[in-house]
This record gives structure tokens, sequence and C-alpha cells, in this order.
């Protein structure tokens, strides 16, 4: 052996012993990108992980985040057994005492049981980033209750409602750049810790293949940071970027006429009747064949939208294939009514001056010429580069067609479109520029993964929609509490027009809350409006820290008391892996388990990994045993479930059907033959997507490496809201309909909104004035741009810069703050701050400064860098911790050094001279408007953090963390 000892590492025998280990295979909890890992296991504990190359999502590769999957699983920070808060103590103190499952199970049942014989809604249940939503949905609905939400009204729910309501998929995880075949591709807001390997895979393909990347954001790191053009944005601005970009296509005609015509509701015909109730819908005519689902856009109004056939120079159905629709023009109906082409109007709005390139430089930050520049750029790369595959398919109209065309230009968008109170519009606008390039599920363009796209709007309103009083006693919804509203009719309000959800979700305050408003769900608890809880319960939501605006005050609603010193939100429950800061503020905490000791289901009917080129979900299953009393929260829910009597989880008698989750998601079906998995389904596990239960299911997924992956023959992948193969085999498995899924550039469902707030409406209206108003100005069936709500309300003057977080690479979320591996790289946060900016107010790099905001103030670090917006500070978030959790030392730098941004944010709106308080969100959708945040930033003379929130009791038992901890190789000792 060398003096160094490099000789002995040469053979890779002496390096790792692999004789006594075996390998698993798992899917990856780290972040949203559900990547297949493999794992090595030796003597029943993790030695070490690796991606999985058979599988579709990583193909092998395995971020940090991943590898450091294995520090989460010895986390000193694990919760060991169930936790009830001891009698006497104050909440927030963190006295618990250790009671076992029955207790636990025995005490939540009954309480639950109570309020579902009474008033069900008086049960919160809202969950976190569990990827398990169809469960957690069906259970709340068969609850009873209302007041169901996850994650996605504080993440993603303006992506979401944006993309469904105009092209029945959306940018998130419902579809993704055709990384292979895409000349030209443009990145808006996307930080880098989320679907982190798909994308790493993806750009190296685009940058091999010689691409052009444009990344539009204001900060430039990560994903920005290997760019071929960096366009510092303003933060909150893009939609005027788009909406610029939309005013040159539009001006050069660069736009694909035959794509408009035949695949989106460009040419339907609008009423201008000013003043009416019909005032701005689409001209309808009724037919005896009329499709007994609806017409073909996807809506629930009567009769067929009409186009104007320039072959007879008349009006015609837009559901026939033998028209010759007119993209613009005025005409006149046959009893005189005044109708326009959407085309038309959007012509009218994007053509005017306010949306040109020189109107938006100033908004934006942009110079004029590189908006023009990077509009034209696509244009080129679309329509004289466009691509094509020659495979015979047939389209909705049975047109035969013998190729794909493709128009090569790409989009992808996250947080720092959606996290907006105007990123609803902001993310329809970059739709629009997609749609009018002819881009979106061709070759080269976005593409949609099943099972996405679906009827634009959907068709599924929520559970409860039009006027109730409550919901009745031990009843499930009638229906999903989760839905798609397309009129007010759908909306959640009671006869006296009081919202039926605690969070106001689907109410005039925020019509399109798919995903409700879970960051005012303690606030409204806290005020008992509109109505008083009697139990909080949640999973994997830090809600008394990094996942709630004005942490501090929500950590004083959550122990705040009445007169007679009972709790105003009288019960909490907290079912969590990990002593995060909301345990503290638990009455009862469910230990749940490691992503490695717990079955789950990454399923079609909820968020699934598939791709545009197949059809994929996938499992996970213990590949080693808890080392404490604790129960995955999926087997808490069905055991609930049949504990409570749940309909859908018992038989006639009461009996529970299911022998626990395992048992529920194979034999569950929502519809017959479709079930949690789609793989190996039928009685002897030979049929795929379709099929009866299978015993046997979970074996099967165990010995396909815990996926299954469904490759679509090539006639299926592309077009696939057009094209008739596909909808016919779609409508089978994942759909409500084979009919064609028109996109809609118009959204009919917001202008009958708009009408409720204009008074013209026969149906339901809005009495308060702040609610006709917001519905008035936005809910406008096209994109406009304005600015964001709070910054209305507070002075630029004031508060001269934009604050935003990101999260960091090697983080997700809050989850690795106690990841021993990742604190290695990222222990504490600075306020990253544009140097020249910076400087000039006499903050030296690494100097402390105060930052103040309408709401708060905070005192940080100061770092400086090049590649901010001038106007711009960031800082990473959720590294800054509250002492004494997540089994972190007295003295670790995330509670000494590191720190959060949300002590400066509302999730109020600044208040308003005889105006009810209003949630800082968007007013379309109800999505937390994290990144409209200005602040005022000055030196500090003081040095460290503040506020330093008081620090909470470790639990007891808590291990002690050794000085250093070693995990390294057999030969250099092993682990200590």
């Amino acid at each position: 052996m060398s003096a160094n000892g490099l000789s002995y590492y040469a053979d890779p025998a002496n390096y790792e012993d692999h004789s006594e280990q075996e390998v698993k295979y798992t899917t990856c909890y780290m972040c949203a990108c559900r990547c297949g890992v493999k794992v090595h296991l030796e003597g029943g504990k993790l030695r070490y992980l690796q991606g999985n190359p058979d599988h579709p999502v990583n193909e092998g590769v395995l971020c940090g985040k991943g590898s450091a999957g294995i520090m989460k699983q010895y986390s000193r920070a694990k919760l060991r057994a169930p936790l009830l808060r001891k009698p006497g103590t104050e909440r927030g103190a963190g006295e618990f005492q250790e009671i076992s499952w029955d207790e636990a199970m025995q005490m939540l049942t009954e309480r639950l049981d109570k309020i579902r014989s009474t008033d069900s809604r008086k049960l919160a249940f809202f969950t976190g980033r569990d990827q398990m939503q169809a469960l957690t949905g069906l259970w709340a609905a068969q609850f009873g209750t209302p007041n169901f939400a996850a994650h996605g009204g504080f993440c993603s729910v303006n992506m979401a409602a944006a993309g469904l309501y105009t092209m029945g998929t959306s940018f998130w995880e419902f579809g993704t750049p055709d990384w292979d075949r895409t000349k030209y591709l443009l990145m808006w807001g996307v930080a880098e810790d989320h679907d982190s390997n798909p994308i790493k895979i993806g750009l190296e393909k685009v940058k091999r293949h010689g691409a052009k990347f444009v990344a539009i954001n204001p900060v430039r790191t990560g994903y920005a940071a290997i760019a071929d053009e960096w366009v510092g944005i303003r933060p909150g601005t893009d939609g005027m970027l788009a909406m610029a970009m939309i005013h040159v296509l539009l001006d050069r005609e660069l736009f694909d006429w035959e794509y408009l015509v035949r695949y989106t509701n460009a040419p339907n015909l609008i009423l201008d009747n000013p003043g009416h109730e019909d005032h701005g819908l689409f001209y309808r005519q009724r037919f005896p064949d009329e499709p007994p689902e609806g017409p073909r856009d996807g809506s629930k109004m009567g009769g067929i939208p009409m186009v104007w056939d320039q072959h007879v120079n008349g009006l015609a159905r837009q559901d026939q294939p033998d028209t010759a629709p007119a993209l613009f023009g005025e005409f006149t109906g046959p009893n005189g009514e005044h109708l326009k082409t959407v085309m038309s109007l959007m012509a009218e709005r994007y053509l005017d001056e306010a949306y040109s390139p020189e109107a938006a430089a100033p908004i934006t930050g942009i110079p004029a010429e590189t908006i023009e520049r990077l509009a034209l750029e696509m244009a080129h790369v679309a329509f004289r580069e466009s691509i094509e595959i020659d495979c015979e398919w047939t389209d909705w109209a049975g047109r035969k067609q013998d190729k794909f065309i493709g128009r090569p230009v790409s989009m992808h968008a996250m947080r720092g479109i959606s996290a907006h109170s105007n990123g609803f519009h902001t993310c329809r606008a970059i739709h629009f520029v997609q749609m009018l390039l002819g881009t979106i599920d061709v070759p080269g363009g976005f593409r949609s993964k099943p099972p996405f796209p679906r009827p634009v709007p959907p068709r599924s309103a929520p559970a409860g929609g039009g006027i109730q009083t409550a919901m009745r006693p031990d009843t499930p919804l009638e229906g999903v509490p989760l839905g798609f509203p397309q009129s007010p009719d759908d909306l959640l309000h009671d006869e006296d027009g009081k919202p039926l959800r605690i969070d106001k979700a689907y109410t005039w305050e925020a019509p399109l809350a798919l995903h409700g408003l879970m960051h005012m769900v303690i606030s409204n608890a806290y005020n008992e409006d509109p109505y008083p809880i009697d139990t909080f319960m949640t999973f994997m939501a830090n809600m008394a820290w990094n996942s709630s605006m004005n942490t501090l005050g929500v950590q004083e609603m959550l122990t705040a008391q009445h007169d007679d010193g009972e709790y105003r939100i009288p019960f909490v429950v907290v079912a969590d892996a990990f002593h995060s800061e909301m345990v503290n503020f638990a009455d009862l905490v469910l230990p749940d388990t490691t992503y490695f000791e717990r079955h789950d289901c990454i399923s079609m009917l909820d968020r699934p990994i598939s791709e545009p080129d197949a059809v994929a979900d996938a499992i996970r299953y213990p590949v080693i045993e808890p080392d404490r009393d604790v129960r995955p929260f999926q087997e808490v829910l069905v055991d609930l479930a049949g504990r409570l009597k749940l309909p859908a989880f018992t038989d006639e008698e009461g009996n529970p059907k299911f022998d626990g989750y395992q048992d529920f998601i194979v034999n569950y079906e929502k519809s017959p033959g479709v079930g949690f998995l789609a793989g190996w389904r039928g009685e002897e596990g030979d049929q795929h997507l379709l099929g009866k239960p299978n015993p046997d299911q979970w074996d099967r997924y165990i010995e396909n490496q815990s996926f299954f992956h469904h490759p679509l023959p090539e006639n299926l992948r592309f077009y696939k809201g057009w094209n008739r193969d596909y909808l016919d085999w779609a409508s089978e498995r994942f759909i409500c309909s084979s009919e064609p899924i028109i996109m809609q550039f118009y959204s009919e469902p917001l202008q009958t909104f708009r009408l409720a707030g204009e008074g013209v409406s026969s149906g339901p209206k809005p009495e308060d004035p702040a609610d006709r108003e917001r519905l008035r100005t936005y809910c406008d069936p096209l994109p406009f741009w304005y600015r964001p709500l709070e910054q209305q309300r507070v002075s630029a003057e004031e508060y001269p810069f934009f604050a935003l977080t990101q999260r960091p690479m090697i983080m997700y979320h809050s989850w690795d703050s106690q990841n021993v591996w990742q604190r290695q790289v990222l222990p504490y946060n600075f306020l990253y701050m544009n140097r020249g900016r910076a400087a000039g107010l006499g903050i030296p790099d690494e100097g402390w400064a105060w930052v103040e905001s309408h709401n708060g103030r905070i005192r940080v670090q100061v770092k400086h860098m090049e590649g901010t917006h001038p106007d711009t500070v960031w800082t990473w978030n959720a590294v800054g911790k509250q002492k004494g959790t997540w089994g972190l030392n007295e003295d670790a730098p995330e509670a000494n050094h590191g720190f959060i941004m949300n002590h400066l944010i509302s999730e109020l709106l600044p208040e308003k001279v005889g105006e009810r308080p209003i949630t800082n969100s968007d007013p379309v959708t109800g999505q937390a408007a994290w990144f409209d945040l200005r602040v005022r930033i000055t030196p500090a003379s003081e040095e460290g953090i503040w506020p330093e929130p008081s620090a909470v009791q470790p639990l007891a038992g808590q291990s002690e963390a050794p000085e250093v901890l070693r995990y390294t190789s057999r030969a250099q000792g092993g682990e200590e």
C-alpha cells in the first residue's frame, strides 16, 4: 500500500464489500420528481442509494437530495411514538406524554365521530405535499367535510387553474417540454428544487442539440446560470412580458392560422351586448344531436358555440369539420345580434399600444428591442424550423393525416409565476404565446402527460355548489371537495351568503380556488370567520413556520384562548414523521414513517410519473422495518375510515371493506376496472390500465422495480386533445369524454363571474361592493396585466425592493433542514442583494441590514451578487429554523444564523377603509401571494438575526447528537 493509501482503493472490492448486501427498489420522496431508487441494504439497514437506471423518470440519475435520503432515515428528528399534550400544559410548550396507538385512535375516532354526526364542517383537514391527494380527498368527501385541501393553494394553484381552464393540461407535473426535439426553450420563474432530475436531464439534451435556452427570472442561479440568455425581469411583471410578445406576434401576423381554427376557440363568436346577462358569452344555438355530456367546449352551457363560415358567409357550428371559420371579423346574427370572433377581441386588446414592447419595457425592466427580438426568434423557430414526424393518425373530425407537424418552441414555468396575485392571468398569457405559435402537444413543443389533457373547463364542480345551509350529518359529500366551477352557480355559499368552507375557497373572494386557501385556514379559524371549527387536522404541513405567512402571528393564533380559557382552535392534530415547528402546537401527534418504511402509491388518479410518450405510475414499499412505534398516515386514514364507518370504506353492515392501505389500493375502484394502480390488473394480472383488481398487484410492482411503464403507440403520442385514436383510448381510462378538447383563449366561465360582479346576471350575485369590484376587474375572460394587489396598496417609494424566496437545489420544502448531509452544503442563509445597490446603501458584503415591510421587520446578513435584478433581494426558503426543533443542537446555525422571510408577509392585504379583511391572494384562484412582498433595506449597526423566536423544548427521549457524524466506507471504519 502506498503512503497515501490510493493503491488500496484502486481495487473496488477494498472500498466496499458487497457480499452481505441486498438490493431493493423504491421511489424517492426527497422532492416531487419521484425518481426510481436502488436501495443497498446491509444487516437490515440502509447502506447507500443509487439511481435506478431502468426507471423512466430519472434514468439512473440521483441528485444530491435523493442521495441524502439515507440521512432522513437516520435523522434525530424522527418522531418515535404517538404524543398527547400533557394535561395542564400550554399548547406550544412542547410538553407531551407518549400514548399508545390504541389510545390515540380511540380518542380521535370519538372526536371525529361526534363532529360527523353533528356538523362535519367542524373538521378542517388540510395536508401538505403528501403526493396522495386522491386518498385524502376521498377520505374528506366520505367524512362529509368541505374543509379539505392540500398544499397547492399556497404553491401552484395559479399554474393548475390557468392551464386546466385554458388547454386542459398545465405546467408543473401535468406536462413537459419535448426535450428531445425542442429548438427554443423559455423557462419562466423556475427554481432548481422542483422536478430537478428530469429538468437537468432535459437541459443536457437541449444544450447538446444546440437549442437556445432562455431563462426569465429575477435571479440567475441554478438552471438560469447555464442559460444561453438570462432575462433578469422585475418580479411580478412576467405577464406584461408575455402580453408584449403576443402584441408582436399579432402585429406581424406570426401565428398558426390553421392550428388556431382547428384546435382553439379563436374563431368562436362572442355576443357584444353590454349591460345584459348574455354579454361576452359565446353565441350558441341548440341542435338535436348536441352531445349529452355538453358541448365540445367542455362547458355546461346549453347549445353549440357558433362560428362564421366563410364558405356560406353565414353561421355554422364550431364542431363541424367542413366549415371554414373566419378568424377575424364582426358579424350580425339572425336577430340582429352583434357578434365578434375571439381573435378579434384578442387583437383589440393586445394590439393596443398599452401592450407594446415600448410600454412593457419600463414595467418589466427589459428593453423593448429585447422583447421584440425574443418574440421574433420564437416565431422564426416555430415556422422556419418546423419539424415533421411521418406517422398516420386521425384527427377528431375523422380526417386522415400522414404526419405530425411540430413547432419546436417549448416553455416551462413554476412558482416564480404562480406565487403572485396576478399569476393566474400571467400563466394564461404564457400559454397564449404557445397556442398562437401552435406549440401545444406537438413535436418539439410543450407536451401533455397522461391522464392529461382533460376537457376545458373540467366538468366536475366542487361538492355542495349552489346555495346550501350546511353539510348533512353522517353523510358523504355528493362529489369531491375540490372541483372546477363553471359559473357562480357552483360556488359554496349558504343561504345567507356566508362561505361554506373555513378557508373561503369557491366564494366571490376566490371563485376558482381549485386547491383551497390553506394559508388562510388558521387565521380564519382563529377569527371564527365564517364559523368556528372544532378540530384542525394536518399532515406534513409546517403551518407554524415556513408554510405560513405572518409566522409569529400564526403561532399566536394557534395558542390564543377565549376568555373562558378554551382555545379558539379547540383541537389540533398533527401527523408528521419529524419534529417540525408545527408539532409543538399539536394536542395530538400521530408519528408517520419515513418513505423507506411504508407502502405508497404514486397513482394515475393523483399525480403520476407519466411522460408524454408513456403512461407510468409507481409504488413505495417497506425496504426496512421501523424501529419506532410509528404508522404510515395512509394506514391511519384507512383505519379511521373503517372506525367511522365511511361508506366507501365499509360494507352494508358497517364492517371495514379493506384490510389496511395495501388492500384498499388493490381493491378500491373509482369506476369499473379503474383503480389506484394501473399496472398488472385483472384477476390474473395480465391486463394494464383497465381491469379487475389483482390480489398480487403489489408483488408485480415490486418484481418490476416498483414502477409500471406503458409506452404509447406513436400515433397516440401527439395532438392528444384532437387525436381521435388517443381520445377514444383515453376516454375509457382517464377522461370523461372522447370529444375533442378545444383550447380556450376566451374563458366563458370567467365572464359569467364578471357578469355577476356587474349585477346583470340572473344567477347569484355578490352583495359586498368589494366583491363586485374584484369580479368586474379580475374575472376577465382574456388575460390582462395588473400590478399585484399588495403592491397596489404599498408605496413603492417607501418600500423600493422586491423580496423573494426560492428553494436551493439540495433541499425541497422544509423537509431537509435536519438532514446532516445537506446541512453541510447550506447550514444558514444570507439575504442576496445586487452588489451595486447594496454598496449604494452602505451595506458591505456580509454586512448586516434591517429589512422592513408593511407587516414586520427582520435583521439579516447580506451577501452581494451580480446575478440578481437591481430592485430584487432574495434568500433561500426554509433554512432558518426555530430552536429546539428538527433534532438540531442548541447552537445549530440554522436556528442561530438562519432566518425566514415569512415574518414580513401578511396573509391579509393592507387594510382599506370601509373594506372587510381580504386575503393576500390571487383574486381568481386564491393562490397565496408569497412573492408580492416589497421591502426597504437599511444598514444595521448590530449583528445577529432578529427576531429570535423563543426556543421550544426538544422532544423527550431524543438521542444525543454526536460531535462528528461519520458515514464512510468499510475501509475507513464505517458508521459512528
